[in-house]
């Protein structure tokens, strides 16, 4: 077998785990050629490969990022204004390859998925910090992102505690709340505000004011994509050639001048950006990304294309990629997380509440 294995969107930590899973899995069981594909479908648009060898997979468990490269704004159906997908398949064939395994997010999947269309076989495996991809209960890279965000919280709340503050943490996390979510709960936020349910400033103000008179300071988790009531989200920056055009920053520093106005406390807000993304993936995220890579090599080797590999229940599947694309996975009210949340008194901006 020849397998072509690529990582698309954003970086993100086990990544590498992935790859060396799927690589060394495909080459133990099937005898089979690896072809790295550099920098994401930048790769596949430039004809830039690099064979991947069993000693090439050695070392790499624990390293952060990706040894492919990656690239999030190449597109095949929208490569700076032109649809050269008919090239990329037309490399593929010339490649010679019996499958190609993406890695990656919604974004990459949703490519993926129109390119499966074209008699392309690919198998999916899903990643993203985000943890807002379809039909799976979780990603890898979230976990070692929470953990980051949590870190930071707590480091926050010493500098809350001494000067009596109220305390701004911005998260990544686009239109879902995941990594808000399950980092304000670990980390003992007061509030956490998510993109699924638009906050009130004045009982965001309230609840602050509660806590700071309580015990001196507050904790505030908010998830790049929150807007409050009537209000819209922040946009940082809009790249017209990128898969995901919106880029999400700013709602920090714009909550804080927003509570400025409803209490006297002093405010600060910190935004850790890609900070989330870096660094050395947790050991729940080096395990999990190397079972979901293995699975997805069985799925390779049986043949099993146009799907991906998914988690639901604690037990790998798989689903049509037709399935992920296009969709994101959001925060809803029976959560788990969400409820105990609610239920530990921790405040989402909401009056009814």
């Amino acid at each position: 077998m020849r397998v072509g294995i690529l990582t698309g969107g954003g970086d993100c930590p086990g990544l590498n785990a992935a790859i060396r899973a799927v690589a060394k899995s495909l080459i133990l069981k099937q005898k089979a050629e690896i072809i790295g594909v550099k920098d994401g479908f930048l790769g596949l648009i430039e004809k830039r490969t690099t064979t991947i060898s069993y000693s090439d997979c050695s070392g790499i468990l624990n390293l952060g990022g990706t040894i492919l490269g990656t690239h999030n704004r190449a597109d095949p159906f929208n490569h700076e204004g032109r649809d050269v997908s008919s090239h990329v398949k037309d490399y593929y064939d010339t490649l010679g390859l019996d499958a190609l395994v993406v890695i990656g997010g919604d974004g990459s999947l949703s490519i993926a998925s129109e390119l499966a269309q074209m008699d392309m076989n690919i198998v999916g495996v899903p990643k993203t910090i985000d943890n807002d991809l379809m039909c799976t209960d979780r990603t890898f890279g979230f976990d070692t992102a929470t953990s980051i965000v949590t870190e930071a919280i707590d480091r926050l709340r010493t500098t809350g505690q001494s000067h009596k503050r109220i305390m701004i943490l911005e998260t990544m996390g686009r239109n879902a709340g995941w990594i808000a979510l399950h980092s304000g709960l670990a980390g003992g936020a007061d509030s956490i505000l998510i993109p699924e349910h638009p906050y009130n400033i004045e009982e965001v103000a309230r609840i602050c004011q509660a806590r700071s008179g309580d015990k001196g300071y507050a904790l505030v988790v908010v998830a790049e994509g929150a807007r409050p009531q009537g209000g819209s989200t922040v946009v940082r920056e809009t790249i017209a050639d990128s898969p995901d055009p919106i880029r999400f920053g700013g709602i920090g520093e714009d909550l804080k001048r927003q509570l400025e106005k409803h209490i006297d406390a002093e405010v600060r807000a910190t935004n850790l950006g890609h900070i989330q993304r870096g660094g050395t993936p947790t050991s729940f995220d080096r395990i999990f990304a190397t079972e979901v890579g293995c699975y997805a090599a069985k799925m390779v080797a049986n043949g099993e294309f146009g799907k991906v590999a998914i988690i639901r229940n604690n037990t790998l599947g798989q689903v049509p990629l037709s399935k992920v694309a296009n969709k994101t996975r959001v925060v809803t009210e029976e959560d788990i997380s969400y409820m105990t949340a609610v239920n530990m008194g921790i405040s989402f901006g909401i009056k009814q509440q």
